[in-house]
Protein backbone atom coordinates (compact mmCIF):
# COMPACT_ATOMS: atom_id res chain seq x y z
CA UNK A 1 0.00 0.00 0.00
CA UNK A 2 2.94 2.15 0.94
CA UNK A 3 4.68 1.94 -2.69
CA UNK A 4 1.38 2.63 -4.20
CA UNK A 5 0.32 5.75 -2.47
CA UNK A 6 3.87 7.06 -2.97
CA UNK A 7 3.84 6.43 -6.86
CA UNK A 8 -0.03 7.89 -7.34
CA UNK A 9 2.01 10.94 -5.14
CA UNK A 10 4.60 11.48 -7.32
CA UNK A 11 2.45 10.90 -10.81
CA UNK A 12 0.55 13.68 -9.40
CA UNK A 13 3.51 16.10 -9.72
CA UNK A 14 3.47 18.28 -11.84
CA UNK A 15 0.48 19.79 -14.30
CA UNK A 16 -0.52 21.61 -11.67
CA UNK A 17 -3.66 21.12 -9.53
CA UNK A 18 -6.86 22.51 -11.25
CA UNK A 19 -7.27 25.74 -13.18
CA UNK A 20 -10.62 27.68 -13.46
CA UNK A 21 -12.54 30.82 -12.85
CA UNK A 22 -15.42 31.30 -10.28
CA UNK A 23 -18.50 33.79 -10.83
CA UNK A 24 -20.34 34.00 -7.86
CA UNK A 25 -22.47 31.96 -5.08
CA UNK A 26 -26.01 30.76 -4.23
CA UNK A 27 -28.29 32.56 -1.40
CA UNK A 28 -30.95 30.57 0.18
CA UNK A 29 -34.96 31.53 -1.53
CA UNK A 30 -37.81 30.10 -1.80
CA UNK A 31 -38.80 26.34 -3.08
CA UNK A 32 -39.41 26.17 -6.67
CA UNK A 33 -41.33 24.33 -9.32
CA UNK A 34 -39.91 20.64 -10.50
CA UNK A 35 -37.74 21.47 -13.37
CA UNK A 36 -36.61 19.00 -16.35
CA UNK A 37 -33.33 18.18 -15.93
CA UNK A 38 -31.82 16.18 -19.10
CA UNK A 39 -28.63 14.57 -18.40
CA UNK A 40 -26.11 13.01 -21.01
CA UNK A 41 -22.48 11.29 -20.66
CA UNK A 42 -21.22 10.33 -24.39
CA UNK A 43 -17.80 9.15 -25.47
CA UNK A 44 -17.07 10.58 -28.93
CA UNK A 45 -14.51 7.41 -30.05
CA UNK A 46 -12.42 7.98 -33.20
CA UNK A 47 -13.35 4.70 -35.01
CA UNK A 48 -16.13 5.93 -37.48
CA UNK A 49 -15.07 9.51 -37.57
CA UNK A 50 -17.67 10.54 -40.72
CA UNK A 51 -20.19 9.31 -38.06
CA UNK A 52 -19.30 11.68 -35.35
CA UNK A 53 -21.10 14.59 -37.03
CA UNK A 54 -24.62 12.53 -36.61
CA UNK A 55 -23.68 11.13 -33.36
CA UNK A 56 -23.40 15.33 -31.36
CA UNK A 57 -26.59 15.91 -33.67
CA UNK A 58 -28.56 12.58 -31.86
CA UNK A 59 -26.87 13.80 -28.59
CA UNK A 60 -28.33 17.50 -29.02
CA UNK A 61 -31.71 16.30 -29.81
CA UNK A 62 -32.06 13.30 -27.54
CA UNK A 63 -34.76 14.60 -25.55
CA UNK A 64 -36.85 16.64 -28.04
CA UNK A 65 -36.66 20.33 -27.44
CA UNK A 66 -35.27 20.53 -24.01
CA UNK A 67 -31.27 20.91 -24.22
CA UNK A 68 -29.59 18.34 -22.63
CA UNK A 69 -26.27 18.88 -19.98
CA UNK A 70 -23.79 17.10 -21.43
CA UNK A 71 -20.45 15.41 -20.31
CA UNK A 72 -18.62 14.30 -23.31
CA UNK A 73 -14.86 12.29 -23.00
CA UNK A 74 -12.76 12.16 -25.92
CA UNK A 75 -13.29 15.08 -27.33
CA UNK A 76 -10.32 16.07 -29.83
CA UNK A 77 -8.22 13.44 -28.71
CA UNK A 78 -6.07 11.71 -31.43
CA UNK A 79 -8.93 13.70 -33.83
CA UNK A 80 -9.87 16.95 -34.69
CA UNK A 81 -12.59 18.64 -35.91
CA UNK A 82 -14.75 18.46 -33.12
CA UNK A 83 -15.39 21.64 -31.36
CA UNK A 84 -16.69 23.48 -34.66
CA UNK A 85 -19.25 20.17 -34.45
CA UNK A 86 -20.06 20.97 -30.71
CA UNK A 87 -20.56 24.59 -31.76
CA UNK A 88 -22.51 23.64 -34.29
CA UNK A 89 -25.02 21.79 -32.52
CA UNK A 90 -24.94 23.20 -29.38
CA UNK A 91 -25.37 26.72 -29.99
CA UNK A 92 -25.50 30.30 -27.97
CA UNK A 93 -27.48 29.66 -25.59
CA UNK A 94 -24.97 26.89 -24.52
CA UNK A 95 -22.01 27.52 -22.23
CA UNK A 96 -19.69 24.72 -23.65
CA UNK A 97 -17.36 24.62 -20.28
CA UNK A 98 -13.39 23.34 -21.15
CA UNK A 99 -14.24 22.80 -24.84
CA UNK A 100 -11.19 25.18 -25.62
CA UNK A 101 -9.30 24.79 -22.56
CA UNK A 102 -5.66 24.34 -22.88
CA UNK A 103 -5.56 21.02 -21.64
CA UNK A 104 -9.08 19.44 -20.11
CA UNK A 105 -10.14 20.13 -23.60
CA UNK A 106 -11.34 16.22 -23.61
CA UNK A 107 -13.64 16.45 -21.26
CA UNK A 108 -15.62 19.50 -21.62
CA UNK A 109 -18.82 19.87 -19.99
CA UNK A 110 -22.02 21.34 -22.27
CA UNK A 111 -24.72 23.33 -20.46
CA UNK A 112 -27.95 24.86 -21.93
CA UNK A 113 -30.57 27.86 -20.89
CA UNK A 114 -32.18 28.02 -18.60
CA UNK A 115 -29.23 26.28 -16.68
CA UNK A 116 -26.20 28.57 -16.55
CA UNK A 117 -22.73 28.34 -15.28
CA UNK A 118 -21.65 30.05 -12.30
CA UNK A 119 -18.21 28.64 -11.36
CA UNK A 120 -15.88 25.84 -13.48
CA UNK A 121 -12.75 24.00 -12.55
CA UNK A 122 -10.78 21.40 -13.72
CA UNK A 123 -8.36 19.20 -11.78
CA UNK A 124 -5.54 17.50 -12.60
CA UNK A 125 -5.37 13.71 -11.76
CA UNK A 126 -2.08 12.54 -13.33
CA UNK A 127 0.02 12.89 -15.95
CA UNK A 128 -0.15 10.59 -19.51
CA UNK A 129 1.54 7.46 -20.26
CA UNK A 130 3.98 7.16 -22.84
CA UNK A 131 1.96 5.10 -25.79
CA UNK A 132 -1.01 5.09 -24.29
CA UNK A 133 -2.77 7.71 -22.66
CA UNK A 134 -2.80 11.80 -22.36
CA UNK A 135 -2.53 13.25 -18.94
CA UNK A 136 -6.24 13.04 -17.82
CA UNK A 137 -8.39 15.62 -15.57
CA UNK A 138 -11.68 15.58 -13.95
CA UNK A 139 -13.85 18.99 -15.08
CA UNK A 140 -16.23 20.63 -12.78
CA UNK A 141 -19.11 23.18 -13.35
CA UNK A 142 -21.64 24.75 -10.00
CA UNK A 143 -25.12 25.12 -12.36
CA UNK A 144 -27.64 27.42 -11.51
CA UNK A 145 -31.37 28.14 -12.84
CA UNK A 146 -31.36 31.27 -14.70
CA UNK A 147 -34.09 32.33 -12.68
CA UNK A 148 -33.89 30.44 -9.07
CA UNK A 149 -30.62 31.48 -7.17
CA UNK A 150 -31.07 28.48 -4.78
CA UNK A 151 -31.57 25.61 -7.81
CA UNK A 152 -27.92 24.94 -7.95
CA UNK A 153 -26.12 21.71 -8.21
CA UNK A 154 -22.43 19.98 -9.37
CA UNK A 155 -21.87 18.68 -12.39
CA UNK A 156 -18.35 16.29 -12.81
CA UNK A 157 -17.25 15.13 -16.02
CA UNK A 158 -14.24 12.50 -16.40
CA UNK A 159 -12.25 9.62 -18.11
CA UNK A 160 -10.37 7.04 -16.52
CA UNK A 161 -7.84 5.55 -17.98
CA UNK A 162 -8.01 2.51 -20.34
CA UNK A 163 -6.94 -1.42 -19.52
CA UNK A 164 -6.16 -0.56 -15.97
CA UNK A 165 -9.85 -2.89 -14.75
CA UNK A 166 -10.39 -3.45 -18.31
CA UNK A 167 -9.34 -5.30 -21.12
CA UNK A 168 -5.98 -6.19 -20.45
CA UNK A 169 -6.10 -4.89 -17.20
CA UNK A 170 -2.68 -3.85 -16.57
CA UNK A 171 -1.36 -3.80 -13.22
CA UNK A 172 1.29 -0.77 -14.00
CA UNK A 173 -1.89 1.28 -15.12
CA UNK A 174 -3.84 0.78 -11.81
CA UNK A 175 -2.08 3.47 -9.88
CA UNK A 176 -3.14 6.21 -12.74
CA UNK A 177 -6.95 4.89 -12.45
CA UNK A 178 -6.72 5.21 -8.92
CA UNK A 179 -5.55 8.63 -8.68
CA UNK A 180 -8.31 9.74 -10.98
CA UNK A 181 -10.44 7.75 -8.78
CA UNK A 182 -8.72 10.00 -5.48
CA UNK A 183 -10.46 13.12 -7.82
CA UNK A 184 -13.46 11.83 -8.42
CA UNK A 185 -14.02 10.83 -4.62
CA UNK A 186 -13.01 14.18 -3.29
CA UNK A 187 -14.70 16.12 -5.23
CA UNK A 188 -17.87 14.09 -4.50
CA UNK A 189 -17.30 14.28 -1.51
CA UNK A 190 -16.84 18.03 -1.47
CA UNK A 191 -20.49 18.73 -2.65
CA UNK A 192 -22.39 16.54 -0.24
CA UNK A 193 -20.69 17.78 2.45
CA UNK A 194 -21.34 21.21 1.36
CA UNK A 195 -24.86 20.18 0.57
CA UNK A 196 -24.64 20.48 -2.69
CA UNK A 197 -26.06 17.84 -5.13
CA UNK A 198 -23.85 16.36 -7.50
CA UNK A 199 -24.34 14.76 -11.04
CA UNK A 200 -21.65 13.10 -12.31
CA UNK A 201 -21.02 11.66 -16.16
CA UNK A 202 -18.13 9.46 -16.47
CA UNK A 203 -16.60 6.55 -18.68
CA UNK A 204 -14.91 4.92 -15.83
CA UNK A 205 -13.34 2.13 -17.63
CA UNK A 206 -14.75 -0.74 -14.76
CA UNK A 207 -17.46 -2.38 -15.64
CA UNK A 208 -17.59 -3.30 -11.31
CA UNK A 209 -17.23 0.51 -10.89
CA UNK A 210 -19.08 0.71 -7.67
CA UNK A 211 -19.30 4.79 -6.54
CA UNK A 212 -17.23 7.49 -6.71
CA UNK A 213 -18.26 8.84 -3.53
CA UNK A 214 -17.86 5.71 -1.14
CA UNK A 215 -21.38 7.05 0.36
CA UNK A 216 -24.52 4.99 0.21
CA UNK A 217 -26.08 8.00 -0.75
CA UNK A 218 -25.15 7.85 -3.73
CA UNK A 219 -27.81 6.70 -6.80
CA UNK A 220 -27.03 5.24 -10.16
CA UNK A 221 -29.00 6.27 -13.18
CA UNK A 222 -26.61 3.76 -15.07
CA UNK A 223 -25.30 0.99 -12.99
CA UNK A 224 -23.56 -1.40 -15.67
CA UNK A 225 -21.35 -0.95 -18.06
CA UNK A 226 -17.94 1.54 -17.92
CA UNK A 227 -20.23 4.57 -18.87
CA UNK A 228 -21.71 5.56 -15.88
CA UNK A 229 -23.90 8.78 -14.94
CA UNK A 230 -24.52 8.76 -10.92
CA UNK A 231 -26.00 11.36 -8.44
CA UNK A 232 -25.43 12.28 -4.43
CA UNK A 233 -27.31 14.39 -2.72
CA UNK A 234 -26.29 17.47 -0.22
CA UNK A 235 -25.94 16.25 3.27
CA UNK A 236 -28.78 18.04 4.32
CA UNK A 237 -30.77 18.06 1.00
CA UNK A 238 -31.90 21.55 -0.20
CA UNK A 239 -32.36 20.26 -3.92
CA UNK A 240 -34.09 17.34 -4.79
CA UNK A 241 -34.18 14.60 -7.71
CA UNK A 242 -35.86 12.56 -9.37
CA UNK A 243 -34.99 9.73 -12.04
CA UNK A 244 -38.11 9.77 -14.55
CA UNK A 245 -36.62 7.73 -17.85
CA UNK A 246 -33.27 6.38 -19.06
CA UNK A 247 -32.37 6.13 -22.73
CA UNK A 248 -29.31 4.92 -24.46
CA UNK A 249 -28.38 6.95 -27.70
CA UNK A 250 -26.51 4.94 -30.87
CA UNK A 251 -23.99 6.98 -32.39
CA UNK A 252 -22.29 4.64 -34.40
CA UNK A 253 -19.08 5.97 -33.97
CA UNK A 254 -17.25 2.86 -31.81
CA UNK A 255 -18.68 0.65 -29.38
CA UNK A 256 -19.18 3.55 -26.84
CA UNK A 257 -23.14 4.69 -26.90
CA UNK A 258 -24.29 7.87 -25.55
CA UNK A 259 -26.42 7.36 -22.38
CA UNK A 260 -29.45 9.87 -21.61
CA UNK A 261 -30.98 9.90 -17.90
CA UNK A 262 -34.34 12.39 -17.49
CA UNK A 263 -34.22 14.24 -14.23
CA UNK A 264 -36.34 16.54 -12.58
CA UNK A 265 -35.02 18.59 -9.46
CA UNK A 266 -36.32 21.02 -7.43
CA UNK A 267 -35.35 23.55 -4.52
CA UNK A 268 -36.70 23.19 -1.14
Amino acid sequence: MSSRVSRRRALAIGGGALAGTVAGTSTASAATDWYRLPVITANIGRNNLAARDAAFDAVRNADGTNRPLVCFQEISEGDSGEEAMIDHYFGPLYTKAFLRDARAFRVPICVGRPWVVVSQQAYFAHRGVSGWSPERWLTEVIVRHQDHVNLEFAVLNTHYIANAFNGDQRTDLQDEWWLMRDVHRARSRFHHEANRLVIWGADTNRRDFGTASDLSAEQKAFGTGIDRLHWLPGRNGNVQITLNATKIIDMNVDSHNARLAIFHVRAV
